[in-house]
């Protein structure tokens, strides 16, 4: 049996240390100055010092290895060394804490990873034991490392962490919970618990599920992707992100696809709306539904929605049949069995727009709420103290803009009426509101706080018939107004020069005439701008920018845990490969923010455009988004972003994993564009970004 020798015993013996260059991934490997190393009776400490890293004593593998008469095989490509000796094959990979032990025996979890120190690689003392099944020993007092084959050792777990599934270890052909038994000390120096499926040819793989250290368990949910015969691993890590403990277990993995609809169920009558969902035993890139009419036979298809998520559907009556298809990474689809269902909707019928009690003194927009097909729709205005009733408009479907009149005034009541497809009259409830229909006068064309760089054409709306229009300017900066037209008919638009004004905030105001009295309309403070105006610029050329976002990923990925896949796709996105970068639009001052976020960052932020909308109509304005000192910064507030708001946490949950964190940021409410997720997926699918998420332990 192989001693479990401490390092620390070794150290209080070394006499001197010194750094060693040349180390692949530059940790501070020391040499273990005043200790010698014995091979079989043999003094090799001149040709093969050990050394010292993270507290542990590793000895030179090839040199003791072929001591004892074994074969030691190099694979640069896969950064593996292979030991054979006799029957015996063990395999090893630099910076990898998994070990081959061969002949059948499960996959080991070393405490320390081997390591390459000037072409040579080391290994920890007990890991060697435990590889070549050969006695290791210490000597305090002649301050030796002695290595005996003549002596046995059998494998021993350097945790006492066990991770296993089911009863058998069977093949794993859908979603499975992973079993994990690990000590409290572990548990407690850990801040989060990976599991991770690694190929046995190379020790690299991805992360698949990551839950809080204390769990007991944890969720696979596999992709077609994976099958194949793979090794399970669940790591510990501390908050440095060093790894501290844990197992692994040989698997098979076959997925058997599965995919099920939940929220209805055959022959159910569905009243109202229903929450549609699938279980998925694996991971897909997105589901579609289809929802065929039983009686004519029409099939809708409603495609890229959420796999993950539930869609919300509100049928009109009838028969339906309705199935989810569902697609994996390489275009497969999988259907579900179709559910047979009959909605008997009660006939609803509302109008919006308006509230109980409101005042109205503006337009509104009245809109007739329902959830069945129509072929007429009318809008009523009742007199409350008359009783009279009139119709405001008469209109096939769809809502209508109300402008109140001056002989609207009063309390009113308002109601819509509606047509079915047979014929039949259907009347919303009455809403009772107050209007002030006195005389209105409104500009449109501009809106407060707009920014115009070009003339612009001004139109007037009224809710009387106004005689005459005066258009008033006023330069903010000195208060001095000027009338740009006078006598103007309200039927016509008015253009505003800006070359004739020149820069600076202004406002302006309408002035009509009714029954001989004025009637304003409100001041619109704005401001002209003529001067050079900059747009969005890249941050290199579009041929660099996969190699330039990937490298930011990457190094984010390794501080984060969140996917360098999804992180690089979503660059690309938001900047169209780094070519269209937010800039100040009057200084051209450059933002650095690849990801559009609004607000200051550690720069200021820059000026740039956003949409708004001002009595009905969508207007250009200004916004401020955050400005960085280098991109760096940027990325790095970005990911703050996304960590550290609450909205952001079922994000937080999978970001390791590119398809997960994609659909999860979007139900998260990160974009408002419905196909987002699916964005991302074919971009990274497209340019292969998924390897960037490619790991090890």
């Amino acid at each position: 049996m192989v001693k479990n020798m401490k390092l620390h015993m070794a150290l209080s013996f070394a006499i001197a240390f010194f750094l060693v260059s040349g180390y692949a991934n530059q940790s501070q490997a020391q040499i273990a100055s005043g200790i010698e190393l014995v091979v079989d009776g043999k003094n090799i400490t001149d040709i093969a010092f050990p050394i010292i890293e993270n507290d542990r004593t590793l000895v030179p593998l090839r040199f003791v290895s072929e001591e004892i008469g074994a074969q030691v095989i190099w694979d640069g490509e896969k950064r593996s060394v292979q030991i054979n000796k006799g029957e015996k094959r063990i395999l090893f990979w630099i910076g990898s804490h998994l070990v081959d032990y061969g002949d059948g025996e499960p996959f080991g979890i070393g405490d320390v990873a081997p390591i390459s120190v000037n072409d040579r690689t080391y290994v920890p003392l007990r890991l060697l034991g435990n590889a070549l099944g050969i006695g290791v020993d210490w000597n305090g007092d002649e301050r030796t490392v002695i290595v005996d084959s003549s002596k046995s050792s059998t494998v021993t777990p350097f945790y006492d962490v066990v991770v296993g599934y089911g009863k058998t270890y069977g093949t794993i052909a859908g979603k499975t919970e992973i079993h994990v038994s690990a000590p409290e000390n572990i548990r407690r120096a850990a801040s989060e618990m990976k599991l991770l499926l690694l190929e046995k040819d190379t020790a690299k793989g991805y992360v698949v599920a990551k839950v809080d250290p204390f769990s007991d368990s944890i969720e696979y949910l596999p992709r077609v992707g994976d099958n194949g015969d793979k090794v399970l691993a669940v790591a510990f890590y501390d908050g440095d992100k060093n790894f501290i403990g844990g197992d692994s277990i040989s698997a098979t993995i076959d997925v058997k696809p599965q995919i099920s609809i939940y929220g209805v169920s055959d022959s159910e009558e569905i009243k109202g709306t229903v929450s549609i969902g699938q279980y998925i035993y694996f991971i897909v890139e997105y589901v579609s539904y289809e929802i065929e009419d039983a009686e004519s036979g029409t099939i809708e298809t409603l495609d890229f929605k959420d796999p993950f998520g539930k869609y919300d559907w509100t049928p009109e009556n009838g028969a339906y049949s309705i199935k989810a298809i569902a697609y994996d990474e390489n275009g497969n689809s999988y259907e579900s069995e179709s559910v047979k269902v009959y909605a008997n909707q009660e006939k609803r019928l509302s109008l919006t727009g308006v509230s109980a009690g409101m005042t109205i003194s503006q337009p509104v927009r009245l809109y007739a709420s329902r959830n069945f097909d129509v072929i007429e729709t009318q809008y009523f205005i009742r007199d409350v103290e008359t009783g009279e009733t009139s119709i405001l408009a008469t209109i096939p479907y769809g809502g209508y803009t109300w402008t109140p009149g001056a002989g609207d005034s009063g309390e009113k009541e308002l109601m819509v009426s509606v047509k079915d497809t047979a014929g039949r009259l259907h009347e919303s409830e009455f809403v009772r509101v107050t209007v002030d229909g006195g005389p209105r006068l409104m500009v449109t064309g501009i809106r407060p706080g707009q920014v115009l760089t070009e003339s612009v054409e001004i139109s007037f709306q009224s809710n009387v018939d106004l005689e005459k229009i005066n258009l008033l300017l006023t330069e903010k900066a000195t208060g001095r107004g000027s009338y740009v037209a006078k006598d103007y008919s309200i039927d016509k638009s008015f253009e505003l020069s800006l070359p004739e004004i020149g820069d600076g905030q202004m406002s302006i105001r309408a002035e009509g005439f009714y029954n001989g009295e004025k009637v304003l309309s409100e001041d619109v403070t704005f401001e002209i701008y003529m001067g050079t105006l900059y747009e969005a610029k890249p941050i290199v050329e579009k041929d660099e920018f996969l190699d330039f976002a990937s490298n930011l990923a990457s190094e984010s990925w390794q501080k984060t845990g969140m996917s360098a896949a999804m992180q690089t796709a979503q660059a690309i996105l938001e900047t169209g490969w780094g070519q269209s970068v937010p800039v100040d639009k009057y200084s051209g001052k450059f933002s650095n923010n690849l990801f559009g976020i609004k607000g200051t960052g550690s720069n200021g932020s820059v000026t740039s455009n956003t949409w708004e909308v001002y009595n009905g109509v969508e207007y250009r304005v200004d916004d401020e988004f955050r400005a960085y000192f280098d991109v760096q910064e940027g990325w790095e507030d970005h990911k703050k972003f996304l960590l550290e708001r609450e909205r952001y946490r079922p994000f937080t949950e999978v970001m390791h994993d590119s398809t997960l964190g994609a659909w999860a940021i979007k139900r998260a409410g990160y974009a408002t564009d419905p196909v987002y997720a699916t964005k991302l997926i074919n971009i990274i699918k497209r340019y292969g970004l998924r390897r960037l998420d490619q790991s090890g332990i």
